[in-house]
């Protein structure tokens, strides 16, 4: 009896204590991998910084790539909840909404978000991308996928008939995909020190105008 009700306890306790260690693997390896970029990065280094074993961090992810792919998985999305950004209720809402400035405000809002927490990340998967295949392999997944959710966004727009004349939908995903992009993040916001609101404001502009015409 007394080990049925102790179980459950011990049970969490070690779930917390195991989230406890990823988080702060991820905290390490996020640093690590912006400050000396993914080749430099040695999974000992990771270990070292984060106060664990190597053997615990190999137990939690067997290869670099794997590490990588979690920590810049949960900067992405903000939790460990194994839900894409494209099911992300914030963004399906964007999708919903009738306004159509107000629907492009929304995935800027989201994507500024997105790129305060993973935008670093994403930048060292691109860099990376000629040197390792792995990276090469997530930085392409991962593109895709934000087209996706831009093109989805704007074919939505285009079925209410708010994009500007002469403009299609994937047209459209592709100007989201060039403004609303990591690449740009990095150029205003660390480059040229750009607050984050004022990147934020000048972004939904600029977003609104391009696809809708509104100044």
């Amino acid at each position: 009896m007394s080990d049925s009700v102790k179980r459950p306890y011990h049970s969490e306790r070690r779930a917390a204590s195991a989230a406890a260690t990823r988080a702060r693997i991820r905290e390490s390896a996020a640093r690590l991998f912006v400050e000396q970029g993914y080749v430099a990065t040695k999974l000992r280094d990771v270990a070292r910084a984060a106060g664990v074993g190597e053997r615990t961090l190999y137990d939690a992810f067997p290869s670099k790539a794997a590490l990588f792919g979690h920590t810049l998985g949960v900067a992405t999305v903000g939790d460990e909840e194994p839900v894409r950004v494209a099911d992300r209720p914030q963004v399906q809402a964007s999708r919903r909404e009738p306004d159509a400035a107000a629907a492009i405000a929304q995935t800027v809002a989201y994507a500024a978000g997105l790129f305060e927490r993973a935008g670093d990340l994403i930048m060292v998967s691109v860099e990376a991308a000629g040197a390792d295949p792995d990276m090469r392999a997530a930085a392409d997944a991962g593109a895709a996928a934000t087209h996706q959710v831009y093109l989805a966004l704007t074919r939505s727009l285009a079925e209410r008939g708010s994009l500007r004349p002469g403009l299609d939908a994937t047209a459209a995903a592709d100007i989201l995909y060039a403004l609303v992009s990591p690449h740009m993040h990095q150029l205003l916001r660390r480059h040229r020190g750009w607050s984050a609101e004022r990147y934020r404001t000048w972004l939904e502009a600029a977003a609104v105008r391009e696809l809708t015409g509104q100044a």
